[in-house]
């Protein structure tokens, strides 16, 4: 059984809002566990992503019609056609949990809180179905924490989780912040989708701190593809780069400085390699130090101009 923790004042635990990117390198793991699983074509198929009437909860709606209508969408979506979601509410300390069985049928517990707060129910149960398509997918990280992060990150790549960011609220009286990653991270992931899936997901946000998550992830993303050695990086990145190479070529038997993002090596015929995580996927790439190369990544099949 899963659980999946909320906070904020009207419901589940009280704390604050971790902000920020604490878990950028598990989220990039995880990305790349996701590329790994799924071949292209398999994740081309979570597109679109789910739309805001598909999980809608209008005030005349029955609560557990509604809530079962939304479990079907989010079944689709999921390409998961033989589940099937029966969910249930009560009094507990999280915000939802999720038994992972053999199936066909999965148990969904949802706090009694959503009772009132309907327009949630969507995100609570996005990150649920998602334990279920991961435990089919055979697809894990060892350590709860660490396999909540992978289950928010695949969430949102595969076209759900803004449904968890738009459920991030925030003032000076209350607060509420549904999953694991931070708003930042979830922003992060959305705006790594929304390259791969061609979306623009800003005008679904109707939580303007959501939004604004959104943009401060989208920036972070954005910076993973101005990195050298691609040729989209600045002049201070490639400034960095071309000492980084010069030093490296100088000083063969250190290996050269690694960057963090990049490294050199060098081969048993003493040509030099670069290795860099590919802004797509993360997996990191190898390329021979020859100036400008035009590579495809193995695993996502990303083109990248890069000048080595």
């Amino acid at each position: 059984m899963t659980k999946d923790g909320v906070g904020s004042r009207d419901g589940g635990p009280v704390g604050p809002v971790v902000h920020g990117f604490p878990h950028l390198d598990t989220v990039r793991a995880a990305i790349t566990a996701l590329h790994r699983r799924l071949s292209p074509e398999a994740l081309g198929r979570y597109a679109p992503s789910v739309l805001p009437a598909d999980v809608a909860f209008a005030d005349a709606d029955d609560l557990h019609l509604g809530t079962q209508r939304i479990a079907r969408a989010l079944v689709r979506h999921f390409r998961l056609p033989d589940a099937r979601m029966i969910v249930g509410f009560r009094d507990m300390e999280y915000a939802a949990s999720v038994e992972l069985t053999a199936g066909p049928e999965y148990f969904i517990e949802l706090n009694n809180r959503f009772r009132t707060h309907r327009r949630d129910i969507g995100a609570a149960l996005a990150h649920e179905v998602t334990h279920v398509l991961l435990h089919r997918l055979g697809l894990s990280f060892p350590g709860t924490g660490d396999n909540e992060i992978l289950t928010d990150t695949v969430t949102t790549y595969l076209g759900a989780g803004w449904l968890l960011l738009d459920a991030f609220r925030e003032d000076a009286v209350s607060r509420q912040k549904l999953g694991y990653l931070t708003p930042e991270e979830f922003g992060y992931v959305l705006a790594k989708r929304a390259v791969v899936f061609d979306e623009d997901p800003s005008p679904w946000f109707t939580s303007p701190q959501g939004y604004t998550a959104y943009t401060r992830g989208r920036d972070r993303a954005r910076r993973d593809a101005g990195r050298p050695p691609l040729t989209a990086a600045g002049w201070s990145g490639r400034h960095r780069y071309a000492r980084d190479r010069r030093y490296a070529r100088e000083h063969p038997s250190a290996g050269g400085p690694a960057s963090g993002a990049y490294a050199f090596e060098h081969g048993p015929d003493g040509a030099m390699r670069v290795s860099f995580p590919c802004p797509t996927c993360h997996q990191r790439i190898r390329l021979p130090v020859r100036g400008r190369i035009r590579a495809r990544c193995g695993l996502c099949r990303t083109i990248l101009e890069c000048e080595t």
